[in-house]
């Protein structure tokens, strides 16, 4: 894992970790409250001259005294973790200026222009954003923010939208 030790993953999602002969379950969702009523310590990750303090704990106790609880710990752990796994992979936990293209400046256009999310982004399209743009900022907007919001979409720098595809985006702007 990051944290040195060995990491245990479900569905590309870790909820273990094994370190310094102890074992460690992910917390999360209400967890921490429970591992923290039966005395399990957090990770403690030392690194040169910085300690990090990680949403891992340490279960080994539970585990050696036969903690009949532990199996429902650690089933709760594995569906936090994937679930949290799944919301960092989706549109939902995604800035519009984290997108290809896009950066700060550009995401406080488009959110004056009122569209605050990723996902009613790409619902729109690049011409319906733009538009929309054109609305809030006046129609002498710059015809290459028309190219960035169609390579945001497709996951492409913007330079690199062919001829062809800028004809049509521009036509479907008229």
């Amino acid at each position: 894992s990051m944290f040195g030790g060995i990491g245990l993953f479900s569905d590309d999602a870790m909820f273990a970790l094994v370190s310094n002969d102890c074992c460690y379950l992910r917390g999360g969702n209400g967890l921490d409250e429970e591992f923290t009523l039966l005395n399990c310590e957090k990770y403690k990750h030392v690194k040169k001259q910085t300690t990090a303090t990680v949403n891992y704990y340490d279960v080994t106790d539970l585990f050696e005294s036969g903690f009949t609880g532990l199996d429902d710990l650690l089933r709760k752990s594995i569906d936090c973790s994937i679930k949290e796994r799944k919301y960092q992979k989706s549109s939902a936990s995604k800035r519009l200026r984290d997108l290809p293209n896009m950066q700060l400046t550009l995401e406080r256009m488009v959110k004056k222009a009122g569209i605050d999310d990723v996902e009613t982004f790409l619902e729109l399209g690049p011409v319906e954003v733009f538009n929309k743009v054109r609305v809030a900022y006046g129609n002498d907007v710059d015809v290459k923010l028309l190219w960035k919001f169609a390579g945001a979409i497709d996951g492409v720098h913007w330079k690199l939208i062919q001829e062809p595809r800028k004809k049509q985006l521009l036509a479907l702007c008229e």
